[in-house]
């Protein structure tokens, strides 16, 4: 069960996330944030109840309703929000924008614009971890209708021939851009595809934080054991459109307000009160510090320089002997970035492709293989 203190930090991250999303919706619609915009809102307890159960080097990616993943992991607001702002002042100086953040400092490996594009390539983060030995589990999120991609189903074969420590984790909002899941699934329920690969297939309530942290956290230390891939499907809702774009016709404006009555803020805020491990005012006191925080992450994306004319040729490939560019040292002077650093010479310690005794035959064919021994 998580602790008091833990609580209290996965009520504080949710809050952050919130607002963070709340003001770059509105920024949104003053035009200072444009192109395509997905927010968060509704979700938090899925990202914010798995990275608490994560290593601070587990490598994580996801689509491209990427706002709150680094964000939660450590990332700076005010970068995170210039990058929207399409700001020099951006992680990216402006040129990943909204579907492409990217911390490596924090092990965020990106968001990913192409649906169920970043499925396969969490599987090469996790062959490379497995790789050189390292004691990582790699996590990758997608949604309900990526589920429905070749990719994924090609990734997983491999991903459970080679045991690769990687959690997949389905943030199931029911609606893949304006459809609902069962209309166009014949199985619905993702967390059972898992069978077709033998792989372990879950599903849990996603808009209880506490429930995915204790379940997340039960699945990476499996995983960490060498058990494989395991495949979570977390049931939860988005409170707004799938984008800034989508005015929502799909759905009922009865629904939403149910589902609002399960808002994850909401119900991790009565735990703690129910506990009396904090007071209504402490908990309204959290709320406003979270708020100052993004409000000065408004005020840098608004201050931070467009970029250059000439960067628009920059930054497409990496040059010979170009040097990494960790974007908090270039933009806030920061002394204190710890960028990751992987083994140059090692070797491998586990056969990719084990050459034990061959599967028996299927018994249709044994008996066909028999009869012409016979014969």
């Amino acid at each position: 069960m998580a602790s008091t203190e833990l609580m209290l930090t996965m009520y504080r991250k949710m809050l952050l996330a919130r607002r963070f999303e709340e003001k770059a919706g509105q920024a949104y619609g003053l035009k200072k944030i444009q192109g395509f915009c997905h927010l968060y809102i509704g979700q938090e307890a899925v990202v914010v109840g798995v990275n608490e159960a994560l290593r601070p080097d587990d490598p994580v990616m996801t689509g491209y309703r990427d706002h709150v993943h680094p964000l939660v992991r450590g990332a700076d607001a005010g970068m995170l929000m210039a990058e929207l702002y399409g700001r020099d002042g951006g992680y990216s100086k402006g040129k990943g924008g909204s579907m492409h953040f990217f911390d490596i400092e924090h092990a965020f490996y990106g968001g990913y614009g192409i649906v169920g594009g970043q499925i396969p390539l969490a599987a090469g983060l996790a062959f490379a971890s497995k790789y050189r030995n390292e004691d990582r589990v790699t996590v990758c999120s997608f949604g309900d209708a990526a589920s429905n991609q070749g990719a994924m189903h090609e990734t997983f074969n491999m991903a459970a021939k080679w045991k690769l420590p990687v959690l997949y984790i389905v943030e199931n909002n029911r609606y893949g851009m304006g459809t609902d899941i069962a209309r166009v699934s014949s199985v619905p329920q993702i967390s059972k595809r898992a069978s077709a690969w033998d792989m372990r297939g879950e599903a849990i309530d996603g808009m209880d934080v506490l429930t995915v942290y204790e379940k997340a956290k039960e699945l990476t230390e499996w995983i960490r054991a060498g058990n494989g891939p395991v495949l979570l499907e977390a049931h939860t809702y988005r409170f707004r459109g799938h984008s800034m774009s989508d005015a929502a016709t799909y759905r009922t404006k009865d629904e939403v307000e149910l589902e609002k009555q399960r808002d994850p803020i909401i119900k991790l805020r009565k735990v703690l009160l129910d506990k009396r491990a904090a007071t209504e005012a402490q908990l309204d006191a959290i709320d406003e510090e979270e708020k100052a925080i993004v409000e000065k992450a408004l005020a840098f994306a608004d201050a931070s320089p467009l970029p250059p004319d000439s960067d628009i040729w920059t930054h497409t490939l990496v040059e010979e002997g170009e040097p990494d560019v960790k974007p908090r040292e270039r933009v806030l002077g920061a002394t204190d970035v710890k960028w990751p650093d992987h083994p140059k010479d090692f070797q491998v310690t586990w056969d990719l492709e084990p050459r034990a005794a061959r599967l028996p035959l299927p018994a249709v064919v044994a008996d066909e293989v028999a009869k012409k021994g016979a014969a």
